[in-house]
């Protein structure tokens, strides 16, 4: 019998079963609560032929496991998170077979496009930085080019792309930016991740809070127009401190304090002076948005323009 992976572990802790449990607390559970729950919801909700497949692990087993995923993700160790994929790859199973579990799923998903590149990009060197070259500096950006060449447009975008591209040049923010929500949330405006982000800009709550918008119920980052705004406010307010798009979205990733102690440690200037030091997922990311935003409106990463009051 095998354990039911970690990320599925996650999604049933936070409360997502095949039927609605009773109404959450409106205080976080703690970790030992959390799995109370979790082990809970999965002997009174999961569906026999799951039962019979996975186990619910020990704490010490979801702890462990927990604490080398994490450490994969924050890795600047490509290799190390290429070899997640047997493991994300059923757990995704799992969570494409448990009804109301569609958010979670997904978001695995595009997890594990993250996995997949880093194995590709483990075969191939980056590219070296050419001196006077007018592209900015993004290593592994041809290999998300190809990727995402290959990729139909997400259903929803004739219907929210023109709202978020307004929202985006209402905050002087190029409406080209606007498709970094395709990377965040393939444009599901209930997108939510087991950290707690949530919308088609993947806000976590405190992040959300400080740009205007409320996490209370109704939470606000699932409002398209409004949480469009404010992810916007943030990318301009990023890309004024850091001086070019590479960085600003390494920083809407990774967290601003983290590429601006990467930069002051390697004395960079761009994303590629220290993209070899950021967390492994951040390192696909960047160059997944560039592509993404070149792909869908031919706006290449040298010829995006900076945000305007």
């Amino acid at each position: 019998m095998r354990r039911l992976p970690i990320i599925a572990l996650i999604a049933v802790a936070t409360g997502f079963a095949a039927e609605p449990p009773p109404a959450p607390k409106p205080a976080e559970p703690s970790a030992d609560e959390a799995y109370d729950l979790g082990k809970s919801l999965f002997d009174q909700y999961a569906p026999a032929e799951i039962k019979e497949q996975y186990e619910f692990p020990s704490r010490e087993r979801w702890d462990e496991f927990a604490g080398r995923l994490q450490q994969a993700l924050d890795s600047d160790n490509l290799a190390e998170l290429a070899t997640y994929e047997p493991e994300a790859r059923s757990a995704l199973t799992a969570l494409r077979a448990l009804p109301g579990y569609e958010d979670y799923a997904d978001w695995l998903a595009a997890r594990i496009d993250y996995i997949e590149a880093a194995k590709l990009a483990t075969r191939l060197p980056p590219p070296p930085a050419k001196p006077g070259q007018r592209a900015p500096n993004i290593p592994y950006y041809d290999l998300w080019m190809q990727r995402v060449r290959a990729r139909p447009v997400p259903a929803r975008a004739d219907e929210l792309m023109p709202i978020l591209q307004a929202a985006f040049a209402a905050e002087g923010v190029p409406p080209e930016v606007a498709w970094l929500a395709e990377v965040e949330s393939s444009l599901d405006p209930a997108a939510r991740s087991p950290a707690g982000a949530k919308g088609l800009f993947q806000l976590m709550p405190v992040t959300a809070r400080s740009l205007g918008l409320s996490t209370l119920l109704p939470d606000e980052r699932a409002n398209v127009e409004k949480s469009a705004r404010a992810a916007a406010r943030y990318l301009q307010a990023l890309r004024a401190k850091f001086g070019e798009w590479p960085l600003a979205f390494a920083a809407y990733n990774a967290g601003e304090g983290r590429v601006r102690r990467m930069l002051a440690a390697r004395s960079g200037h761009n994303f590629g002076d220290i993209s070899a030091a950021l967390p492994s997922e951040t390192r696909m990311y960047v160059p997944k948005v560039c592509a993404t935003i070149a792909v869908r409106t031919g706006m290449t990463p040298e010829k995006l323009a900076a945000p305007h009051s």
